[in-house]
């Protein structure tokens, strides 16, 4: 990570607590109040392809032991109705803020892995991890809506295990190479705004969906 790239990160971050304070505050008592605790999510990733972080997210399923892979169609009756108006707007996201700050994550990279997905694809995540895990970046940006819908029709934990292996981290690391190999503060700054864009835009067009 470039010094320039690791300033921005941590004046940005700052300037986002300071104004997402009163947000960040509502949100951690909502959860309180209306799912209980715990109220943040802490998942391992991986940082590198040998160093793990600690990653929070506000929570947004409920509890179960022995949780493991990615969110596949299965999953989605333990999301919380709070939860799934949080990850429309990408608010559970909003503590990754404190792991920017600590150096773990930047704004724009490769969406930080589980360790089980280093292990199972690590020629892939050498390659994809030179660069520092994101909150955003090309693949999110891209791909994201595709795998959400390939995720969604997997109804047991080994499909949605397959499905993620052998279709979703192959093409996310391709773009993710692509944006390594383009990286800039520029392209970083535009990859954020259409982000946020996105986001809004998401949320429009399911109301009018709706009617």
């Amino acid at each position: 990570m470039t010094p320039a790239k690791r300033a921005f990160d941590i004046g940005f971050a700052l300037l986002l607590i300071l104004l997402l304070a009163p947000v960040i505050l509502v949100v951690a008592l909502l959860i309180a109040l209306i799912d209980g605790r715990p109220v943040l999510y802490l998942s391992e990733r991986m940082r590198t392809p040998d160093t793990p972080f600690c990653l929070w997210k506000f929570r947004t399923m409920r509890v179960v032991e022995n949780d493991a892979g990615v969110s596949s169609g299965y999953k989605q009756h333990r999301v919380t109705a709070l939860g799934r108006r949080l990850r429309a707007y990408r608010l559970d996201e909003l503590p990754q803020l404190l792991n920017v700050l600590r150096g773990d994550m930047s704004f724009v990279g490769p969406r930080p892995p589980l360790r089980c997905y280093v292990e199972a694809c690590p020629d892939l995540y050498a390659k994809v991890l030179e660069k520092r895990p994101g909150v955003t970046g090309l693949a999110t940006l891209v791909y994201h809506r595709t795998e959400e819908k390939l995720l969604s029709a997997c109804t047991s934990h080994e499909t949605g295990e397959t499905t993620y292996v052998t279709r979703c981290i192959p093409r996310k690391a391709r773009l993710d190479l692509i944006w390594s190999r383009h990286q800039s503060l520029c392209y970083d700054l535009r990859l954020i705004c259409q982000t946020v864009i996105r986001v809004f835009y998401r949320r429009r067009a399911r109301r009018l969906e709706r009617g």
